[in-house]
C-alpha cells in the first residue's frame, strides 16, 4: 500500500490529482482546511475502489502539519509520497497589505518547506520517498508580485532539498503550471483543466524528474525570460502596471 500525503486536496488541482491517483493499492492522505469539501473527495475516491483518509489541516500551523504527517504514518509505518500543493495568490503589487504577504509566504513557501522538515527523517529511513512541490511559471518569471517571490524560493527550495538527498532514495521534483483553469483563474477563458497538472504528479511518482513545466507551450517562455530578460521586461512590464 502506496501512502501519498497530498494538501490542498479539497479543489482545484489538489481536487483532480486526488482523484487521479485515487485508485486501488495507494491511500491518499488529503490534507485542507475545507472538510465537507475533503470527505466529498474522498467519497470520489472510494467509489472508484482507491482508499483515502480526512485530515483536516491548516498548513499554516506547524502543529497541524505535525499531526497530518503523524496521521499518515500511522496508515502503514511509511510515507511514501509527499505532494506540496496547497497555495494561496496574493496582490500582484509590491505595495500588497502585510498580512497578505505574510500569509502567501507562510502557505506558499513556509508551510512546505516544514512538510518536507517533517518527511524527510522517515523517508532516509525507508531508503526511498518522492516529494512533489506544485510552483509556477511565475517562478520562472517574475510577473505576480509576492506570489512570484514564493514560487521563486520554493524552486530554490526544491532544487537545494534535491540536491541535499541525492543518493538517499529520496527524489523531489518540482512542477511548473501556467495558467490553469481553476477558482482564481475564472476571469480567464481557454485554460486547460487542473487534469493536466494532475497527470504531471502521477507522472512524477512513477519516474521522477527535475523540473515538469505544464502546459508544453510554457517552457518557450521560461527559456526566452532567462536568455533575454529585457525582452521580458517590455512584453510584462504593461502587464503589471495594469494589474496594479
Amino acid at each position: 500500500m502506496t501512502v501519498v500525503i497530498l494538501t490542498g486536496a479539497s479543489s482545484g488541482i489538489g481536487e483532480a490529482t486526488a482523484l487521479r491517483l485515487g485508485r486501488p493499492g495507494m491511500t491518499l492522505v488529503l490534507a485542507a482546511r475545507r472538510v465537507p469539501e475533503l470527505t466529498a473527495v474522498r467519497a470520489r475516491i472510494e467509489a472508484n475502489g482507491g482508499a483515502a483518509v480526512v485530515v483536516p489541516t491548516d498548513v499554516g500551523d506547524p502543529e497541524a502539519v505535525t499531526a497530518l504527517v503523524e496521521q499518515a504514518r500511522a496508515v502503514t509505518g511509511r510515507i511514501d509520497a509527499l505532494v506540496n500543493n496547497a497555495g494561496v495568490g496574493t496582490n500582484a503589487s509590491v505595495l500588497a497589505e502585510d498580512h497578505s504577504v505574510d500569509r502567501a509566504i507562510g502557505i506558499n513557501l513556509r508551510a512546505p518547506i516544514r512538510l518536507m522538515r517533517a518527511v524527510v527523517p522517515i523517508m532516509e529511513e525507508q531508503r526511498s520517498g518522492t516529494i512533489v512541490n506544485i510552483g509556477s511559471v511565475a517562478g520562472e518569471v517574475g510577473i505576480g508580485g509576492v506570489y512570484s517571490a514564493t514560487k521563486f524560493g520554493l524552486r530554490g527550495m526544491t532544487d537545494s532539498v534535491r540536491r541535499e538527498l541525492a543518493g538517499t532514495g529520496v527524489t523531489v521534483t518540482l512542477i511548473e503550471p501556467g495558467y490553469i483553469a481553476t477558482p482564481g483563474n475564472a476571469h480567464r477563458s481557454g485554460l486547460p483543466g487542473p487534469e493536466i497538472v494532475a497527470a504531471a504528479v502521477e507522472s512524477a511518482l512513477r519516474r521522477p524528474r527535475r523540473r515538469i513545466i505544464v502546459p508544453f507551450k510554457y517552457r518557450g517562455a521560461v527559456v526566452a525570460a532567462h536568455l533575454f530578460p529585457a525582452i521580458a521586461d517590455r512584453i510584462y512590464a504593461g502587464k503589471a502596471s495594469r494589474r496594479r
